[in-house]
């Protein structure tokens, strides 16, 4: 069953799924900055759009863009900022 997920006042929405590959979202994200914090390891790749990250344990923000992926590990906070509207999977360890 396909479910439906909204965050920081519907500036960004997924649809969680699982299948053979496992738990992932596929989502949108619009411009602004945020907070996320894992339950999981969370592999996130753009898909479109340029995503600039915070990892933890970063001093220095990354810039990903269309096809680029990141690792956050499970239990721990990240930051994003958008400058465009993204698109973005995410797939959960």
């Amino acid at each position: 069953m396909l479910k439906v997920f909204e965050y920081f006042e519907g500036k960004v929405k997924s649809i969680a799924f699982e299948n053979s590959q496992g738990m992932a979202t596929v989502g949108v994200m619009d411009k602004g900055e945020f907070e996320f914090v894992t339950s999981t390891v969370e592999y996130m790749m753009v898909v479109s759009g340029i995503l600039t990250v915070l990892l933890p344990g970063s001093k220095d923000w990354k810039t990903y863009g269309k096809g680029e992926s990141f690792l956050v590990p499970a239990d721990k906070k990240y930051k994003v900022k958008v400058s465009e509207q993204t698109a973005y999977y995410c797939r959960y360890e």
